[in-house]
């Protein structure tokens, strides 16, 4: 299958194309630059352009038969800052994109949408994706919206997508200067000496998941027939404090903890329920908390 990844060199886009070319796809990546932590692939054909640039992205789809769409430009934490930039950056190109499926093709996006802000404060726990929609955060409205319009395309115009609400990803290829991904953000100050900054009593329970756990449900969904929301996350809620107490295991290294005034926009405690997704793709999490924690340190260890 030839597949074009958009975002393919970045931190989860990296991991992807890895697993679609094992699994013996032909990979395309578009994308704004190189590998940041590594030289690009010869096995891989890369596009430069931006995702505003439709004369660009169409090029790139020529010959292509199913596209993945990781593509972000705003964070949870800062979206609010400016609501408007995130629905021209984010919302609008995502349309633009559909609009070149529609006229011409391919017919299958895999789109990476919000395990945790599409949801905002559950109702109950573990969360599954009949759960009601009620982000508190333009990040996660922008993801709904999006969502929603790849309904709508799949409905009208017969693109099939897939939508796949992940939690929080961590691992190797990681961007570590704390402005997204906590446990490498962590990681990062340890290794420097640093103090961890916390929002919060590090009470706040999130569902964190390994890279090679997500890349690996690709080729499962691209192969499939099945088409829908799906949860993508490891089941298991952690608090701020219980990672950081793996990390102090996995460092030997006991750092220094401040906790800040917690934020408005954090929702409190939240993990997905991922029936729905090991049942359809055959798909299940083989890396814990400890071990995936352990893989990230050593690989920051020898990369800096």
């Amino acid at each position: 299958m030839n597949v074009l990844v958009i975002g393919g060199t970045g931190f989860i886009g990296s991991h992807v194309c890895d697993s679609l070319l094992l699994a013996g796809h032909t990979v395309g990546v578009y994308t704004r630059h190189d590998e940041k932590y590594r030289n690009n692939l010869k096995s891989i054909t890369y596009f430069k352009g931006d995702i505003s640039d439709t004369s660009a992205l169409s090029e790139a789809l020529i010959g292509i038969d199913s596209v993945v769409h990781l593509v972000s430009t705003t964070l949870p934490s800062t979206s609010n800052l400016n609501p408007t930039n995130d629905v021209r950056s984010n919302l609008i190109h995502a349309i633009e994109l559909l609009e070149l499926l529609r006229k011409n093709g391919p017919k299958k996006i895999v789109f990476i949408s919000s395990g945790g802000t599409v949801y905002g404060e559950p109702l109950y726990l573990p969360v599954p994706e009949s759960h009601p929609l009620n982000p508190i955060c333009s990040y996660g409205i922008v993801k709904v919206a999006i969502e929603n319009y790849m309904n709508l395309y799949q409905q009208q115009y017969g693109i099939e997508s897939v939508i796949m609400r992940v939690s929080n990803p961590y691992g190797p290829r990681q961007g570590h200067m704390g402005v997204q991904g906590l446990i490498s953000a962590f990681l990062n100050r340890v290794k420097n000496d640093q103090d961890l900054i916390v929002w919060g009593d590090g009470e706040t329970i999130r569902d964190y998941i390994y890279i090679s756990d997500i890349a690996n449900l690709f080729d499962k969904v691209l192969r499939s027939s099945l088409t829908g929301v799906f949860n993508v996350g490891s089941g298991q809620g952690f608090t701020i404090n219980q990672v950081i107490d793996v990390i102090s295991k996995v460092t030997n290294i006991n750092p220094t903890v401040i906790y800040k005034e917690s934020r408005v926009f954090d929702v409190k405690k939240i993990y997905l329920d991922t029936r729905k997704t090991q049942e359809a793709f055959d798909w299940n999490v083989n890396t814990d908390l400890f071990n995936g924690i352990k893989k990230h340190w050593e690989w920051l260890l020898q990369a800096y």
